[in-house]
């Protein structure tokens, strides 16, 4: 069967008391019209279009141009949204889908059982529906006595017989083609909207078959509200738990993990409680994240230890551990086997193998080698008030606690700082320097000779 979908996406969704574009709203990190696209693209579609409205520009520069875009710029309801696709999909398929932005909870199994189902009943439509816990509000599916489907009827307009029916309709509905687009101008416009749904009616007095498969009533959940937002965010958090634990992720507490759908993660690794995992992120095997951890658009290897830290666009090879209460910024880049300790923050640095840093150091726009030590309190002085500083540091370098690096400034391989020194000038390779300003031994002999 071949199959062309059209995914309406042109309404403000008032509900959301918002200016974003609502199927551009946020779920687990993604754009919730993002899931949908991507599950009707499983299904291998001979066309895809996005119908567009309000935020189309907006929405262009999220989802970029690999989409069929069709604007709709009068919102005249969904028989009305279709309509504006008939020029890309008409005769392009055998079968039309028709799906909506702000479900994204949609499944490609449900999706393909709906289509399997439309095809063994040789239907003109096909509708999928569910049963909620209360039913008010939705167009109910009305049958006759041998169950067959001979309509849909609004909420506001149902008597109340028809209101004790709690099958209702989902608004996604699989069309014979050729039969959709020739009956998609003979809609009526009513309450200034024309109704797909409406479409059903023609079908039954055409004699034409009209199908319904029923699924759960949370993957057709519309997100028109920030209520029903946040009770989505809930369920797909738990997919995306629950999914990762099948993989062999160890997570203590699932329901305080907070993991991102673009989020990567290796086998064994163990996610402590309160930990947030955002955007583009790799985790490797056998690490322990958390508890009390953010890491965002970052790359982690494998058998880490971060623990309560902050990690944001870095790069943290194998075998390194990071926190309690440490802050890897953007641009930092840790080595095999580094160590930084508590309240340790680093920005835009690389630390090079074996590397430690203790506690209650700051290292900002420079280059550690193999094998440092980074005392308490060491500190890069890197801005002058008007522009950064590069600082760079050897292999195998002392740094005594409290040093001052004032940029730009390099120590080199093998030397030394005393506690509390201040280094404003290049220290050469195997050199021991302390002070303020930082000196050598003998310099700072000779100078005491001179002063007395």
């Amino acid at each position: 069967m071949s199959l062309s979908i059209a995914i309406l996406a042109a309404g403000q969704g008032t509900g959301m008391k918002s200016q974003l574009p609502k199927v551009l709203h946020p779920l687990a990190g993604r754009p919730m019209v993002k899931y949908v696209l991507d599950v009707a693209l499983q299904l291998e579609p001979t066309r895809l279009a996005l119908v567009v409205g309000y935020g189309a520009q907006q929405l262009r520069q999220v989802l970029g141009d690999g989409i069929l875009y069709v604007e709709q710029s009068d919102q005249l309801g969904t028989g009305h949204a279709v309509l504006q696709a008939r020029e890309l999909l008409a005769g392009q398929a055998e079968t039309v889908l028709v799906l909506y932005g702000d479900t994204p909870l949609i499944t490609h199994q449900t999706l393909e059982a709906v289509l399997a189902h439309h095809t063994e009943n040789k239907a003109a439509i096909t509708l999928l529906t569910f049963r909620p816990d209360d039913p008010t509000g939705y167009g109910r599916i009305l049958r006759d006595g041998t169950g067959r489907v001979v309509g849909i009827v609004e909420h506001k307009e149902a008597t109340l017989e028809q209101c004790e029916s709690r099958e209702v309709n989902s608004g996604i509905l699989c069309f014979r083609d050729a039969w959709l687009w020739s009956h998609l101008e003979r809609l009526q416009l009513k309450h200034e909207e024309y109704y797909l749904t409406d479409l059903v009616e023609l079908a039954v007095a055409e004699g034409e078959p009209v199908a319904a498969k029923a699924t759960d009533a949370t993957e057709v959940m519309g997100l028109d509200d920030r209520v029903k937002l946040a009770k989505a965010e809930a369920l797909m958090r738990q997919r995306i738990n629950e999914g990762w634990m099948l993989a062999g992720v160890t997570l203590l507490d699932p329901a305080s993990t907070y993991i991102e759908a673009s989020v990567e993660i290796g086998q064994d690794t163990v996610i402590y409680p309160n930990s947030h995992l955002r955007g583009a992120t790799a985790i490797g095997r056998g690490c322990r994240i958390g508890p009390n951890t953010i890491i965002r658009d970052s790359t982690v290897g494998s058998g880490c230890i971060i623990e309560a830290s902050v990690v944001e666009e870095a790069t943290v090879e194998d075998d390194v551990d990071v926190g309690p209460f440490a802050h890897l910024r953007k641009g930092t880049h840790l080595a095999k086997g580094v160590h930084i300790g508590n309240f340790g923050e680093v920005k835009n640095s690389y630390l090079g193998p074996g590397t430690k840093m203790g506690h209650f150091s700051y290292l900002g726009d420079a280059t550690l080698g193999a094998n440092v030590n980074v005392g308490a309190g060491t500190i890069t002085c890197n801005y002058d008030g008007e522009r950064k500083h590069p600082t760079v540091v050897e292999d195998d370098v002392f740094l005594g606690s409290d040093t001052m690096l004032v940029a730009p400034v390099k120590v080199g391989k093998g030397a030394k700082t005393g506690a509390g020194a201040v280094v404003t000038r290049d220290v050469p390779p195997g050199q021991v320097v302390y002070g303020v300003p930082a000196r050598p031994k003998q310099e700072k002999e000779r100078g005491e000779n001179r002063n007395e």
